[in-house]
């Protein structure tokens, strides 16, 4: 079974914008299938770090381009939530008046946020692949049982 988000994306911006859209769905579906190959030659590597400075050219530039060109708000779920958040910040203050509405009430301006550790740590992907081999190698569940056997012990 195929899944690609592309068509459904496609004609959703105007022009460039468009473009660029489609450009960055399709750096980010090759470099997710680069990434979760279970078996990685020194070719793959090569191609998937080559993704990887092809991605981070697709994200800047939508962030540069696509993404200063739109006014982007939080949903109305998510102001609703933080309406529902706000009486209970001001109970922990002891307040007994009733929250007071403010002009940041309504929806907040969103913006991409390029500074995350997920987008920082795209580029160590190749140099973890070589030193510790492919991703679907580890987990955490090794760390999770070896905190319970030292509880264990620790509580006899």
């Amino acid at each position: 079974m195929t899944q690609c988000a592309i068509p459904v994306f496609e004609g959703l911006l105007p022009g460039e914008h468009n473009e660029i859209l489609l450009d960055l769905l399709f750096e980010l579906a090759t470099w997710h299938a680069l990434g979760k190959l279970r078996l990685h030659t020194e070719t793959t590597l090569h191609f998937l770090d080559n993704s990887t400075t092809r991605l981070g050219r697709a994200l800047r530039r939508f962030k540069d381009v696509t993404c200063d060109a739109f006014v982007t708000q939080e949903l109305p779920k998510e102001v609703a939530a933080r309406g529902r958040r706000k009486p209970a910040y001001s109970k922990k203050g002891k307040s007994k008046a009733p929250p007071k509405k403010t002009a940041s009430d309504g929806p907040r301006t969103r913006l991409f946020n390029m500074s995350t550790y997920k987008l920082h740590a795209l580029g160590d992907y190749v140099k973890s692949i070589w030193l510790f081999g492919t991703t679907d190698n580890f987990s955490t569940q090794v760390v999770s049982s070896f905190d319970n056997l030292c509880y264990y012990y620790d509580s006899m």
